[in-house]
């Protein structure tokens, strides 16, 4: 026998593949054992794999949790391919979710702080993208936020301006 034709012989998958799959089947066990109640009803998962989840979930000692968390990877690894990707392309959609809602608040507290910083002027520029805000209301937060850090208070104004930028931004539909 050539060495040419024990080269044509196995197709497969190499060997640190097959672990490279393993290890993200895994990290996806890890991931639906951390996700709550309200997050895993939207995970396209069968009953049996669900109480599973949730065994690993109340698991509380770190080796048995891990002997879980492989156990479920172990059924996990037994479903087709596609339904490994609808539950990663729910996780993925979940993640997104999160970043856009984290960055509307990032947007929202770089508001607060303009208006603090820069006072009218911010203000008036808020005031042309969300004409309804109560401008007596937002001017008079800054003012309280000012003498607030002069006078060293807990910044109640800060957080009160935060509330209603938020309320504004939801009315509105956008940040």
């Amino acid at each position: 026998m050539s060495h040419e034709e024990t080269d044509d012989a196995f197709d497969g998958p190499s060997r640190s593949q097959l672990r490279r799959d393993a290890m993200a089947i895994f990290k996806l066990a890890e991931t639906l054992a951390t996700l709550t109640d309200a997050q895993l009803t939207r995970i396209p998962l069968a009953a049996d794999l669900l109480d599973e989840v949730r065994r690993a979930r109340a698991t509380t000692q770190p080796i048995a949790r891990k002997r879980q968390t492989q156990y479920l990877a172990k059924l996990l690894r037994r479903l087709e391919e596609e339904e490994i990707a609808a539950m990663r392309l729910v996780l993925e959609s979940d993640r997104q979710q999160s970043h856009r809602e984290t960055a509307a608040l990032h947007q929202l507290e770089a508001w607060r702080d303009r208006l603090v910083a820069e006072g009218d002027a911010a203000l008036d520029e808020l005031l042309e993208q969300h004409p309804t805000a109560d401008r007596q209301q937002l001017r008079n937060l800054i003012r309280q936020a000012h003498s607030e850090a002069e006078k060293q208070k807990p910044p109640r104004a800060p957080r009160e301006s935060f509330r209603t930028l938020r309320e504004l931004a939801a009315s509105s539909g956008s940040t």
